[in-house]
């Protein structure tokens, strides 16, 4: 028998080898989460992104430095000149600076003093225990809607939710008879979903963000002040609006769908929820009363109208309160007042629960806290450079007004303006996990171009808030994806990354929307974003 050429014959008695088996066409999804981890990964590290840009910038203030532009400056009423960073005057000023420019980059400041009595009450177990009380105590019908609210109450610690709440979600609705992973679907999205929303209680995003939007505002504006709690109305509201979402589409969409999928973990090995032990009992009962007391003598401070925490007169506007305006001492100490909030029952928990014996357990416990923030103070030592050159150079003056000349003609309405904002941001958001990274590199661009049309820096940092969240929740490089994937895997062995964005993109498509339509109501309706905040911004004005 005769065989084509390029073959050969087997061996006699050999058995014929079996053609290739094609893998199974991927779905359009699948390929584009395929495209996303490829792009994302090929990004450099957050800190090494930031070194380059700010060698883009110092190269495009060298090529247009000699340009003149006949864009006018809003401030100064000339035309806009680009300084060359490259000059010997420039690179000398850039060294002599280099260590003030760090040290006094507000968000590193704003992030380290939170995390000190953050890291005291997670450390001392107060976090976790007072977040396992309230789960264990809700009834079975409201188990989604309070696991949601505690998931997003979390977020005034940071990360914690991540890694407490998520894997309490799975812990207690299998301890309620339902599916494990709906619960860890339902925490994940009120913590990393609605990441940008606050319960009442301010979160240490809420000044990280306000310093890095009141720095891009100055771009235009020197005298601009941005209050921390800019959005905390919005955000607020937020709250209940992701509650019922993710209340709806867990109990309504993903639990039913999930009725297929076996629970394969071995029972000894699936983690159970464990009762308050009486010394984690008493110390949650004394570390809530001196939060009361803690509470209740602040607020007296607050009460006489000659109290310190007022701004003086001269810096009240007309339908202000000299309590909420951003030159107010009490707006001021937002961060102080987080640190102190969890410190105290923190510490009180530790030592009537045992968790802390000497003072130096205290001390400890924030030493802990800031290792955990090592690789944050390098990013920002970054971040901080590359944010002075870029101010600096008046590239931000030149990006803002070309830009907003750009949206003007293209006489797009408002609030198309706005969805391309949010939408922008959902995208970057799949490659740049990072909330503060991510603001840091587009607040400089975004925030003096809206200005320009008319948008405050209020305004924009609500729209990025809802662009920086929507999408998270799908994103594989979000650092803590895999991690989430691996609490799915105690529950269901077969659980992989494709699992879990299956089961998040409905809360994701959901959020996009709603939450995109419940901004531009705000906004309609002149609801206030928060305290000392507006929705226009007048050039000059």
């Amino acid at each position: 028998m005769s065989h084509p050429a390029g073959t050969t014959t087997p061996p006699q008695g050999t058995p014929p080898t079996p053609p290739p088996v094609q893998a199974p066409r991927r779905g359009l999804l699948a390929r584009f989460l395929d495209s996303v981890e490829r792009v994302g990964n090929r990004l450099p590290d957050p800190a090494m992104l930031f070194l380059l840009l700010m060698l883009v910038v110092w190269g495009l203030s060298w090529l247009l430095s000699g340009i003149e532009f006949t864009a006018i400056d809003p401030r100064s009423g000339d035309p806009i000149r680009i300084v060359n960073l490259l000059s010997g005057e420039s690179l000398t000023a850039f060294m002599a600076n280099m260590v003030r420019t760090f040290v006094t980059f507000a968000p590193l400041g704003i992030v380290l003093v939170a995390m000190l009595g953050l890291g005291v009450a997670e450390h001392t177990g107060f976090i976790n225990a007072g977040l396992r009380r309230m789960l264990s105590v809700t009834p079975k019908q409201l188990l989604t809607p309070v696991l949601v609210a505690v998931a997003v109450l979390s977020h005034v610690a940071v990360d914690a939710g991540y890694v407490l709440v998520i894997p309490l979600g799975g812990v207690i609705f299998y301890a309620a008879g339902r599916h494990p992973l709906a619960g860890i679907a339902a925490a994940f999205c009120g913590v990393s979903g609605g990441f940008s929303a606050t319960l009442f209680v301010p979160s240490s995003l809420d000044p990280l963000l306000s310093g890095f939007t009141q720095e891009a505002g100055r771009i235009l504006d020197p005298s601009l002040m941005v209050n921390p709690l800019n959005n905390w109305m919005f955000t607020t509201a937020s709250s209940f609006l992701i509650i019922a979402i993710a209340w709806f589409i867990t109990d309504k969409v993903i639990e039913p769908r999930l009725q297929g999928t076996a629970v394969d973990g071995d029972a000894d090995d699936l983690p159970q929820m464990a009762e308050l032990s009486p010394a984690e009992l008493r110390g949650l009962t004394w570390a809530s009363v001196s939060m009361l007391i803690a509470g209740a003598l602040f607020v007296l401070t607050l009460l006489p109208e000659t109290s310190p925490w007022r701004a003086p007169p001269e810096a009240v506007g007309p339908g202000s309160h000299p309590l909420l305006v951003a030159a107010a001492p009490l707006m001021q100490s937002i961060v102080p007042l987080i640190f102190i909030l969890f410190l105290i029952p923190g510490v009180v928990y530790g030592y009537v629960s045992g968790t802390v014996k000497t003072h130096r357990d205290v001390i400890a416990a924030m030493s802990k806290a800031m290792a955990g923030m090592a690789y944050y103070i390098v990013i920002a030592f970054f971040i901080a450079q590359f944010l002075a050159g870029f101010n600096g150079s008046g590239l931000g003056t030149l990006m803002a007004v070309e830009g907003a000349d750009g949206l003007q003609a293209l006489g797009l309405p408002m609030w198309l303006t706005i969805i391309g904002l949010i939408v922008m941001t959902g995208v970057v958001n799949l490659f740049i996990g990072s909330a503060s990274a991510k603001w840091a590199l587009l607040a400089p661009i975004m925030v003096p171009l809206m200005m320009q049309v008319g948008v405050s820096p209020d305004f924009t940092q609500a729209a990025y808030r809802v662009g920086d969240s929507m999408t998270t929740i799908i994103t594989p490089l979000m650092p803590y994806f895999p991690l989430i994937v691996v609490f799915c895997q105690r529950y269901v062995k077969g659980a992989g990354i494709g699992t879990l964005v299956s089961i998040m993109l409905p809360y994701s498509a959901a959020l996009a929307v709603l939450w995109t339509l419940f901004l531009l109501g705000f906004w309609a309706l002149g609801i206030p974003l928060g305290f000392d905040a507006s929705y226009d911004y007048v050039v000059g004005g």
